[in-house]
């Protein structure tokens, strides 16, 4: 292809054309340049307003979270699967994978294409008053699920909790206002949240990874040069370990006063619950099985003796 081509990329970040993950995806305007594509980014603090925009047209390219991406590629649309991805160690190596032309046949949805992700962090749960701390007390909460995803509130309703709908821009003042009690976010949101304002003195967030949020990026496959995709990977997949030391700087930046544990005898009880629950939505088709099973050979790579190990049902 001797000329650029030129095309829209319709990019989300709560922060909007000064946030974070804006900033990144400047970086990567500059490297498409390098392969003979011209990207002109468009920024917004509205996710809903991002994926309408692509799917009428406006965009050939999205930026938005695992959630609403998993409609245009279940692969990497499921890695925000449910205590799939338990450490910042097994993110790092996967996004480090998500890069290697193996995977390739896995990132193309008809003409959807999947050309990186970027890492947002475990999603915790925060909680206004800390003795939340076992499965038995959430019963009778009201949770925050995103509308978005379907197993957060088939999740919150196993536990006995109350689902209460949010999207990504209205969580914040949903839990300010106390129409949540517990809110599952990552500690990248503590801040634009406004999230310790809410926490007061019995508040804290349970160290114990809920899901690993992220952002991806979706190209509709025809408004591209051939082998773009790969390329787009590849770039995005050297990220990996600075966006993840990013990631943990954010984990180290909430102040220490603030976390607490999950005893260890729940912490078995959930892990099960969540397993229980990947293997439901794989069946129902909500979760993409060959993602499940390269999560968990990464999980057991990292801990053999883990009892999920010699079990094959997932």
């Amino acid at each position: 292809m001797g000329s650029a081509s030129a095309q829209t990329i319709c990019a989300f970040d709560l922060g909007g054309a000064s946030g974070d993950n804006y900033a990144l995806m400047k970086d990567y305007v500059l490297a498409a340049k390098n392969w003979n594509v011209d990207i002109t980014l468009k920024p917004y603090s509205s996710e809903g307003a991002a994926v309408e925009d692509f799917k009428s047209g406006q965009c050939d390219g999205l930026v938005a979270t695992s959630y609403v991406t998993r409609a245009f590629n279940s692969y990497t649309g499921s890695i925000n699967a449910i205590g799939a991805i338990p450490s910042n160690i097994i993110a790092r190596n996967l996004l480090m994978l998500m890069g290697n032309p193996k995977v390739a046949g896995d990132m193309v949805e008809g003409n959807y294409e999947a050309a990186g992700i970027i890492p947002l962090g475990s999603a915790y749960l925060t909680t206004k008053d800390r003795t939340t701390n076992s499965l038995a007390k959430m019963e009778g909460k009201r949770i925050g699920v995103l509308e978005v995803d379907p197993v957060q509130r088939r999740m919150a309703m196993k536990v006995g909790s109350k689902p209460v709908l949010m999207t990504i821009d209205n969580a914040g003042s949903k839990f300010a206002s106390g129409q949540i009690d517990i809110l599952p976010a990552p500690s990248m949101a503590f801040t634009p949240l406004e999230v310790y304002r809410s926490l007061g003195a019995n508040g804290g967030i349970a160290r114990f990874p809920l899901s690993f949020m992220s952002l991806n990026l979706i190209l509709k496959q025809d408004a591209y040069p051939a082998g773009y995709g790969q390329k787009s990977r590849s770039w995005f997949a050297k990220q990996a370990p600075r966006l993840m030391s990013k990631v943990m700087h954010d984990d180290a930046k909430v102040p220490t006063k603030y976390w607490f544990d999950i005893p260890s005898e729940d912490q078995v009880g959930y892990l099960r619950i969540l397993r229980q629950m990947r293997i439901e939505f794989v069946q129902n088709k909500t979760y993409n099985p060959r993602m499940m099973s390269l999560l968990k050979r990464l999980r057991c790579q990292q801990d053999a003796t883990n009892y999920e190990c010699p079990l094959k049902d997932e």
